[in-house]
């Protein structure tokens, strides 16, 4: 694992807060990482998972809520980048008493963070934060926008392929386009969907054996190995899983010409994305394209949203997918460097 401090990542500026919380009660032992405030306050979802060490999970959050940053400046989201994750307790634990603690952490940041739901959390967990804490989104609400992002994430997602395969590909649609799914969670499911209704022909892969065997009677998908799936004969990969997996072990098995993925981090480090370039295969960078998911939170915490209009906006990511590939060509570089650039510019606090 890259070596880290308790403030930021190597070469990185630190992060503004980072906060352990913990409650012996329920269990609780979390992590709140609030990299940026610059755009507004630090949005960003809430992780649930089991770490091998408490170092990981650090490493985990400091890497999500720096990416949390650029994707909500290149969203051009008026909030800044944070994120959380909660160490599973082990054995059984009560789920409800264990976000209520949570809450009550994020509330203790009065505002500078807002959190959303992300792997291994629910929207019903979030509805329970709410008696603790306003600083929550991706709850369904009558009569008002709301709920689970992950659709609007895999919207997002789909509509970056599309355009990565017109630019990248060469290709007029994605009709016979080979894509390779590695996971099959709720945004890579949804996922799945839209690619399947704009007839592309799916290589699926997920840990859950009965989502690959649905995926194969509903899309007509062939089935691969978790440990096969990134090397799948395809010309489309899309990473739905945890991050980190284009790394230098998997890179020169890759077949591959454009990647565009739901996962966060899917870059173990800097070098995999020229790697890849090296490779003549174009990285989408997963901050740019996943980003649909907290368009949908925001503007439903902002009590701005309407199903049309954000679905509208999460399609503009294949204008901003466009103009990445743009900026690549002037620069002569990497699209995972000149994102993180472009990014960066955008994070800066309003005159």
């Amino acid at each position: 694992m890259t070596p880290i401090s308790l403030f930021g990542l190597p070469e990185q500026a630190p992060h503004e807060r980072v906060l352990l919380a913990t409650d012996p009660a329920t269990g609780l032992k979390a992590i709140l990482a609030v990299h940026s405030t610059a755009r507004g306050p630090a949005f960003g979802g809430c992780r649930l998972w089991h770490y091998e060490s408490e170092a990981a999970a650090l490493n985990d959050a400091l890497r999500l809520s720096q990416g949390m940053s650029l994707k909500n400046a290149l969203a051009d989201l008026p909030f800044g980048g944070g994120k959380a994750v909660i160490l599973k307790p082990e054995g059984q634990f009560d789920r409800p008493a264990l976000f209520a603690a949570f809450g009550r952490a994020v509330q203790s940041l009065n505002g500078a963070y807002i959190t959303a739901e992300d792997v291994g959390t629910t929207t019903a967990d979030m509805r329970g934060m709410q008696a603790v804490t306003p600083y929550v989104s991706g709850i369904p609400r009558e009569g008002a926008f709301g709920g689970d992002p992950s659709p609007k994430t895999a919207w997002g997602v789909f509509v970056s392929i599309r355009a990565g395969a017109r630019l990248v590909l060469g290709r007029s649609s994605l009709e016979g386009v080979r894509v390779a799914l590695q996971g099959l969670g709720a945004v890579g499911w949804h996922l799945a969907e839209f690619l399947h209704q704009a007839g592309a022909k799916l290589v699926v892969a997920d840990v859950d054996t009965a989502k690959v065997e649905r995926a194969v009677a509903q899309f007509g998908a062939v089935a691969a190995h978790v440990g096969e799936i990134l090397a799948a004969d395809v010309d489309v990969l899309a990473p739905c899983a945890l991050g980190a997996s284009l790394n230098e072990q998997t890179v020169p098995a890759i077949h591959a010409k454009l990647i565009a993925g739901a996962a966060n981090n899917q870059l173990a480090t800097p070098a995999d994305g020229d790697a890849l370039q090296r490779r003549g295969i174009c990285y989408l960078p997963d901050y740019l394209v996943n980003a649909g998911g907290i368009i949908s939170v925001a503007r439903e915490y902002r009590n701005e949203g309407e199903e049309q209009a954000v679905m509208a906006e999460v399609s503009k990511i294949a204008e901003r997918v466009e103009e990445l590939l743009q900026r690549v060509q002037a620069a002569d570089s990497t699209p995972a460097r000149v994102a993180d650039d472009w990014a960066r510019s955008k994070l800066v606090r309003p005159a």
